[in-house]
């Protein structure tokens, strides 16, 4: 697959598998560049059966895009983490103003992706979950046209009848609605319904209101983030929006560099 034509390419611009990346914290056994199975080892932890991860990428100056998308941030080095992220989720959790705005397209991992799945016992494919509460998404979109697994729509009940109706032919369209207000979604019962149908190892790109909303609900298990060395200057937005209760005190668990680029995994400190 052409890499403009893989979901959320976009996003992350032009994939090189061979971008170089080294690990700085904790300090290596074996300075070097890292492979695929050692990158895995570090972000793949053990315990992570019903986790919740997130991946955003974000100037030194906080902004998480430039010209209002991210395809221009983070280089060949996020993009090869991007893809490798995926590779062992569950469900790939997007909004759908990020699968808008980012062109994404089917959730079709690569050939490479595929055999590493099937090597163990995983199917070739993560499930496609995109959040929308108003469903403003075209049935006849790649997205699901393409998909190699039926998509979930997570929504809620109060969502247009018409746009529910068109959806269900070509996706899995499952309320998410607060008890207390069913008209919006509730981060706790998202999470229930994913894992009721066993996706134990949640994968979310985005965007910032989705992850305020996780935020808030303290349902973030883990932040990987990517540091790209630019200066946006503008009126970006933050990697998150939307207003939390109290701080979600995170823990380090490792900085990674390709060049210039830093790649961090945050753990939730609970």
């Amino acid at each position: 697959m052409a890499a403009a034509d893989r979901p959320g390419a976009q996003r992350r611009g032009r994939i090189v598998s061979a971008s170089a990346i080294e690990q700085l914290f904790p300090a290596p056994a074996v300075p070097g560049p890292l492979d695929d199975d050692a990158l895995i080892a570090l972000y793949d932890q053990p315990g992570r059966d019903g986790w919740l991860a997130v991946n955003f990428v974000a100037t030194v100056d906080g902004s998480a895009t430039a010209d209002g998308v991210s395809g221009s941030l983070g280089g060949d080095a996020d993009l090869r983490v991007f893809d490798l992220l995926r590779r062992f989720a569950d469900v790939v959790l997007v909004a759908a103003g990020t699968v808008r705005d980012e062109g994404y397209g089917a959730m079709r991992l690569n050939d490479a992706d595929v055999a590493w799945r099937r090597a163990r016992d995983m199917p070739d494919h993560p499930v496609f979950a995109i959040l929308s509460g108003s469903l403003a998404l075209d049935p006849a979109s790649t997205v699901f046209t393409e998909a190699p697994v039926r998509p979930i729509v997570l929504t809620t009940a109060g969502a247009d009848p018409a746009r529910r109706a068109a959806l269900t032919a070509v996706a899995d369209v499952v309320d998410c609605g607060s008890p207390d207000d069913p008209d919006t979604v509730d981060a706790g019962v998202l999470r229930h319904v994913l894992a009721d149908r066993g996706f134990g190892r949640v994968h979310c790109e985005g965007g910032p209101s989705l992850l305020g909303m996780l935020t808030a609900a303290d349902q973030v298990d883990e932040l990987c983030l990517t540091t790209s060395p630019a200066l946006e200057g503008g009126v970006g937005p933050r990697i998150t929006t939307g207003r939390s209760p109290e701080l979600r005190t995170m823990r380090l668990a490792h900085v990674l560099r390709s060049g210039d680029v830093l790649l961090s995994r945050y753990v939730r400190a609970r």
